[in-house]
């Protein structure tokens, strides 16, 4: 099937992720001991879930060490184990958060960005698309719990979340800090955060490529609450108690309603904005700007 017809296909009709991943094992699953009511948790390479303590929620943990950079191996996986839970009916709520130490997601894997092909690219952004609009849709209640750094496609992600609770530590920053790399966050980035935080505020943090320490971040109202790490996952589970005592059908339809038009804004425009991204991120000033910024990051490393 051509591009141009699989990116106009209906949002739940698209390209099924999984034909994306080589060589992944995805599905596999094993009992986990202690778990209620026989619930099973299941993993692939890049993303753990398992059921939480209370009924009815899952844990979704991103797992790509060093700094669960989105790689497109780890976009899919995510949207695949979402498609999952959404299909399990024991399962109402998520609860989004990372299995590396001080680090929520560094954001898109910059080398999913440097020295590829187009078609490379395209298939690249075509999953960065895909995981927004998945997760910004879902008839679940997604909640992020923010265990650490939370920059760029990182802070998209949480974005797409009912509620964000962000652990009060000053080095988790979290904001779009798109163009300190020379790069400019796409429409439906700012759509996601100007729908956050308000036009004004946005103006000034995409421009600036602010990342803003807890404190700041729930001033803005990029999160919701600010908790001591340690009552982290104990305060997610209360926010995801709250949510679900609301029926479902009534929350489902009242979050389409508020979100489907800005999911409309892309979904119109899928093909044009990969083309836009290709032709952009393809230019000879882009990638030597991210071929810097690569060697900096493997001499910081060194």
């Amino acid at each position: 099937m051509a591009l141009t017809a699989v990116l106009r296909l209906p949002a739940r009709a698209l390209l099924r992720p999984w034909a994306l991943l080589r060589g992944v094992a995805l599905g596999r699953t094993e009992a986990a001991a202690g778990i209620r009511n026989g619930a099973r948790r299941f993993g692939s390479q890049h993303v753990l879930v398992e059921p939480a303590a209370a009924a009815g929620v899952a844990v979704m943990k991103l797992r790509n060490p060093p700094v669960n950079s989105l790689s497109l191996e780890l976009l899919t996986e995510l949207v695949i184990s979402l498609e999952k839970l959404e299909n399990d009916k024991a399962f109402r709520g998520v609860i989004l958060t990372s299995d590396c130490p001080n680090v929520f997601s560094s954001g898109l894997d910059l080398r999913e960005l440097c020295g590829r092909n187009p078609a490379r690219y395209a298939e690249f952004w075509k999953a960065v698309q895909e995981m927004w609009l998945r997760f910004y849709l879902s008839n679940l209640v997604l909640v992020a719990a923010i265990n650490g750094a939370c920059p760029a496609g990182g802070c998209l992600l949480s974005l797409t979340c009912d509620y964000r609770v962000l652990a009060d530590n000053p080095k988790y920053l979290m904001g779009l800090n798109e163009t300190l790399l020379g790069i400019v966050a796409p429409f439906w980035f700012k759509d996601s955060i100007m729908n956050t935080i308000g036009h004004r505020a946005t103006e000034q943090a995409l421009q600036l490529g602010s990342l803003l320490p807890p404190a700041e971040a729930l001033r803005v109202g990029m999160v919701d609450q600010v908790v001591p790490e340690d009552q982290l996952l104990s305060t997610t589970l209360s926010v995801m108690a709250k949510w679900l005592a609301v029926p479902d059908h009534a929350r489902q339809l009242t979050k389409s309603m508020i979100r489907q038009a800005t999911a409309d804004h892309l979904l119109k425009q899928r093909d044009a904005d990969i083309q836009n991204f290709v032709s952009f991120i393809s230019k000879d000033a882009i990638q030597k700007s991210l071929q810097t910024y690569l060697e900096k990051l493997k001499q910081k490393k060194g």
